[in-house]
């Protein structure tokens, strides 16, 4: 076991005199549940949020949910309060622009004014769009992007998915509220322990709408519609949006190999977390994904665990889908559920309200 997981603290989701049971699949049932498990910590957020902001950085390895998370929080708080950034999709948003003109001559324009680094901002332009393969994108690069992006908006509480990616980069992450004038805001570590078992399942049965691109999972995250495909024998999901005219998803390339195709970054990860765990002055929310079997029933109510899907053919040839809960090793080899999206924001809600005061 890593030693820092023994630092993440068991948060409870089963609430005494919570009895109702939420379909957290629904948007409206879904903020209702959060004002049932956490509404106390919730107005109070409200309150500080109100005349004051912060920074959050996500800390956990690929998959683990930093994108949905940081959804659900700005649902609860509000679009005018808080903000989410990928770097990841800066950096891709970018290269989707390289052929505007305009928007290249803007990022430029930025870029001579507020970038500072060891190597000219042609260089690191050339190196992020794979002109020269051979280099790394330095960190102040990618400081600087992330800072474009926030001026765009009004000051908000920033939850930064991405940032610090690397370990020379945490002593960066200490100082970058100053980068970007957010000089008296409390800044947030919010470190995330998911089992590798789950990630595997995450990744190998992911499909994918090719019009749309929404993700989804044969296994843990299904669709309204589920057909069967004859000549394959499978069944697959259709995409939920109707624009997209019932396009079938599919799997993405390298996915069916799980996790072995991102090891060295889930090393890294882990290497990071532990890195932040060793750090003084910072305050750091720690959220788990799962919970032991034999202790479930103590700390979370049965609607709040990620089901398993599994699909069956009636006589009519019509596509049944079932449920089931979904166990997984986790990486101390226990017996383990993983819970969904939403009991996780739950203990993130309740430890920003102790470190927001």
């Amino acid at each position: 076991m890593k030693e820092y997981k023994n630092e993440f603290p068991r948060v409870k989701t089963k609430i005494q005199g919570v009895d109702k049971k939420f379909n957290l699949s629904d948007p409206a049932e879904r903020m209702a549940y959060f004002e049932a498990k956490a509404g106390d910590e919730i107005k109070r957020i409200k309150k500080f949020l109100k005349n004051n902001s912060f920074i959050a950085y996500w800390l956990g390895k690929k998959n683990s949910g930093k994108g949905t998370y940081s959804k659900m929080l700005i649902d609860i708080f509000g679009e005018d309060k808080i903000a989410h950034i990928s770097v990841g999709d800066v950096v891709r948003n970018i290269h989707a622009s390289v052929e505007d003109k305009n928007k290249m001559k803007e990022l430029k324009e930025y870029l001579a004014k507020n970038y500072r680094g060891y190597i000219s901002a042609d260089e690191a332009i050339d190196r992020l769009l794979g002109r020269d393969t051979k280099s790394l994108l330095p960190t102040e690069f990618i400081l600087t992007l992330v800072k474009k992006e926030i001026d765009k908006m009004k000051k908000k509480s920033i939850f930064i998915d991405g940032f610090p990616r690397d370990l020379d980069q945490v002593s960066y992450s200490l100082y970058f509220r100053d980068l970007i004038n957010y000089r008296d805001d409390l800044d947030i570590f919010i470190a995330i322990d998911i089992p590798e078992a789950v990630i595997e399942e995450r990744m190998k049965y992911r499909v994918v709408c090719p019009k749309c691109q929404t993700p989804r999972n044969i296994k843990l995250l299904a669709t309204k519609k589920v057909i069967y495909n004859e000549p394959d024998k499978k069944f697959e999901l259709v995409c939920d949006d109707p624009a997209c005219g019932e396009a079938v998803m599919a799997g993405k390339e390298g996915d069916n190999a799980g996790m072995e195709e991102i090891r060295a970054r889930l090393e890294l990860d882990d290497k990071l977390i532990d890195k932040v765990f060793s750090l003084y002055g910072v305050p750091k929310a720690l959220l788990r994904n799962s919970v032991p079997v034999k202790i479930a029933d103590e700390y979370v109510d049965d609607y709040e665990i990620t089901p398993e899907y599994y699909y069956e053919l009636d006589k009519d040839k019509n596509v049944k889908v079932l449920e089931k809960p979904w166990t997984v090793k986790d990486d101390e080899g226990e017996e383990a559920y993983s819970l969904l999206a939403p009991p996780v924001v739950v203990q993130c809600i309740k430890q920003l309200a102790k470190i927001l005061g």
